[in-house]
């Protein structure tokens, strides 16, 4: 509890009120203990979310890699027949760059280790068009189980598409320690949730008893 103004203004000038002024003009408060009252609840909304995007992150990844095992083989990392489908733009983010920078360090043949060297963009990027013949349209609902019934291959992989390059804002917004009040966090919930489902339910069921997310987005300030 903040007891006096004296360990308020002390703490105002650790955080610094430019960075506090975030909180208070986009919401409009003039009471500095509200707004340290708006960025207590931030961080930790922050630290609930990081349990969802946790389990969506890596449950997306390892359903790429599943699918890109079934085409390439257990070493598809280094494959010459993946570099070659990987495009290399002169500007923007370079999927095959992604993957020679990420091998770098890693041991020949280790798909393991290599998984979580590469960047989220690196799997997001994987569900686009370009890749519906290569890997999606035989692999795709072998990998999301839990997708609807009803929807073609494209709609489904341009669906889990959307929501990731969406789950991406509030994700690098997170790891940068950057404001996340002025979202539509349930919204965004709601994307992870929904991956996961796509994933698999059973994980989604599990998740959805242990996140703490929406008690907090209750009790916000």
């Amino acid at each position: 509890m903040l007891d006096s103004a004296a360990e308020i203004r002390a703490i105002e000038a650790v955080l610094t009120p430019e960075r506090l002024s975030s909180y208070s003009s986009a919401m409009g408060i003039q009471n500095t203990r509200h707004t340290l009252e708006l960025y207590a609840w931030n961080a930790a909304i922050s630290g609930a979310f990081m349990l969802p995007q946790q389990i969506c992150e890596v449950a997306v990844r390892n359903a790429v890699s599943e699918a890109l095992e079934k085409v390439y083989g257990p070493k598809w990392p280094w494959t010459p027949g993946l570099e070659r489908s990987l495009p290399d733009p002169k500007y923007g983010f370079s999927l095959r760059k992604e993957l020679f920078t990420a091998r770098k360090n890693i041991p020949m043949g280790n798909t393991n280790k290599m998984i979580p060297e590469l960047k989220f963009a690196f799997w997001i990027k994987l569900f686009t068009q370009r890749f519906d013949q290569r890997l999606w349209n035989q692999h795709l609902r072998d990998s999301f189980r839990g997708l609807p019934a009803g929807l073609s291959i494209e709609q489904c992989r341009n669906m889990i598409y959307k929501e990731l390059d969406e789950i991406r804002g509030i994700r690098n917004r997170i790891a940068h320690h950057e404001p996340i009040f002025n979202r539509n966090l349930d919204a965004d919930f709601t994307r992870m949730m929904s991956v996961v489902t796509w994933r698999c339910p059973h994980t989604a069921a599990w998740l959805n008893e242990l996140e703490a997310v929406r008690s907090l987005l209750a009790q916000r300030p």
